[in-house]
């Protein structure tokens, strides 16, 4: 510990232009053996002796430091809101804490528990097989509101974006068909970002 704090109390001696750049560099290992004169030995001397105040005060501040951090538990940061469903055969992972954010109500399907600005994502992967009569469509509704709306069949894309709901609220992924995206590479999730403190 003594050596660990050794550099603190070199730098705080620089700053008070007390000691020699090479008495701190060295750590006072590699000191010189030339014998000085009286007289410079009674002006050291009587540095240490001044210097021995500080020297003490900042030993006992990097202990109180040890002892705080060995001691102390730190505090983990609370654990992150979040639901994610898919892809399949995976069904609905969420984190759970206290009190939760959101509750499952069926597949893709989810009930908004606290008030807040949510994230959602999520993938969407068309069936190229699919061959209904079906027009292809997927939408993301918050309660009988669309708020987003998928047509193209041709590639994967991204669903979500960050939106303000409220406790009550149903958020819910719904296929035109069932069959015209790849379940096994389809997902969607929500993250709770930020409490209704938070919100203006």
């Amino acid at each position: 510990m003594t050596l660990h704090c050794l550099p603190i109390i070199c730098e705080f001696l620089l700053s008070t232009a007390l000691i020699s750049p090479k008495m701190c560099w060295s750590h006072w290992e590699n000191m010189p053996l030339s014998h000085s004169s009286p007289q410079e030995a009674q002006r050291s001397s009587w540095k240490l002796w001044f210097l021995f105040p500080a020297i003490v005060t900042l030993l006992l501040l990097c202990l109180f430091s040890l002892l705080i951090f060995t001691f102390l538990p730190l505090k983990t940061a609370n654990e992150p809101c979040v639901a994610k469903f898919g892809p399949l055969p995976s069904k609905w992972q969420m984190a759970s804490p206290e009190p939760p954010c959101v509750n499952k109500i069926s597949d893709w399907k989810l009930k908004i528990l606290q008030s807040g600005l949510y994230l959602i994502f999520g993938q969407m992967a068309p069936n190229a097989t699919y061959n209904g009569v079906a027009p292809f469509e997927v939408q993301l509704r918050k309660n009988e509101d669309i708020i987003q709306t998928l047509t193209n069949n041709l590639k994967i894309q991204n669903v979500g974006g960050t939106y303000e709901l409220h406790a009550g609220d149903t958020i819910v992924l719904i296929f035109n068909s069932e069959h015209q995206v790849l379940k096994n590479n389809t997902y969607w999730g929500i993250i709770l970002l930020a409490n209704p403190h938070f919100i203006s």
